[in-house]
């Protein structure tokens, strides 16, 4: 076991600083060798097969590359949970945790109709799902391919979300997509579902293209950039149009939350104050960045 360890230390020592090794070394072990990082000592005369030495290799190879190691073991932790994630979808970061916190802290209570909008992995839907009792969650992408992730993470999370494919800048395919989440029945109970949703949430596309030098080379090359660009002219694009969903889809007294581009933070509460949102609130992410934006309708 010492020899793989120091043969990943070699290996990526020219890429990864000491502590990103260590962790992907932990990470590496793990995912090949079934060997969590409290079990290295007593497994320290354990012998690698020439399969995992194989797979190791093309771990490390893929690495060199850049390639995100998320993305190489098809796996992520988001909140507690484990999530499958490949290049169709964004990474889940740290700050949408604290997205999920904030909600949570503010809405324990039962019984909660969310919509989950630009849903990519399904990170934050189906953290909700796990963590608010009874909860009925929608969750919407424009990718297929995202939404066939998703759907997979719910199924491995033991949740149950309602997924639509639906393209939210479509103002003809929207009209059909909120008469459907209008009509559903409640998954735990057949009953006719209440017309409208407690919140809405969404961590939309919002880096512009001004900001492309400033993402890691791992960002750029390989997670999808229809989940990460917004338009130059109009970088508050989707808070605009999600902002004017919530006066057709929220129920009065009803929560709006946003992950947002810390650039921004101030243009988005005016925005929201100037369709007639109430109780805006900026928030700040553990890094001191405007990050959150909640409000009611």
């Amino acid at each position: 076991m010492k020899a793989i360890i120091d043969y990943l230390k070699n290996e990526l020592k020219s890429f990864y600083s000491d502590s990103e090794v260590k962790l992907f070394t932990r990470l590496i072990l793990n995912h090949v060798c079934q060997i969590k990082f409290y079990e290295m000592l007593i497994c320290r005369d354990r012998k690698i097969s020439d399969a995992e030495q194989m797979e190791i290799d093309r771990i490390v190879s893929s690495l060199k590359e850049y390639k995100p190691i998320q993305y190489i073991l098809n796996e992520t932790e988001f909140f507690g949970l484990s999530f499958w994630v490949d290049e169709s979808v964004l990474i889940p970061r740290p700050e949408t945790e604290e997205l999920v916190e904030l909600i949570l802290n503010n809405h324990r209570h039962d019984n909660l109709r969310i919509l989950d909008i630009g849903t990519g992995s399904g990170c934050i839907a189906v953290s909700l799902a796990k963590n608010v009792v009874n909860s009925e969650i929608y969750a919407i992408d424009i990718s297929e391919k995202a939404l066939e992730v998703a759907k997979e993470n719910a199924f491995r999370n033991r949740v149950y979300v309602h997924f639509f494919q639906q393209d939210i800048l479509d103002n003809k395919g929207l009209d059909c997509f909120v008469a459907s989440c209008l009509t559903m029945a409640n998954p735990h109970n057949n009953e006719p579902s209440q017309k409208k949703f407690d919140i809405i949430v969404s961590n939309p596309p919002y880096v512009t293209p001004e900001e492309k030098s400033t993402l890691h080379e791992n960002v750029l090359n390989y997670e999808p950039h229809l989940a990460l660009f917004v338009p130059q002219n109009n970088p508050l694009l989707f808070y605009e149009k999600i902002a004017d969903i919530g006066h057709i889809l929220l129920n009065r007294n009803a929560h709006l939350y946003f992950e947002i581009n810390a650039l921004y933070g101030n243009e988005v509460c005016q925005m929201l104050g100037a369709r007639n949102y109430s109780n805006v609130k900026l928030y700040q992410d553990i890094s001191g960045k405007d990050r959150m934006v909640s409000a009611t309708y």
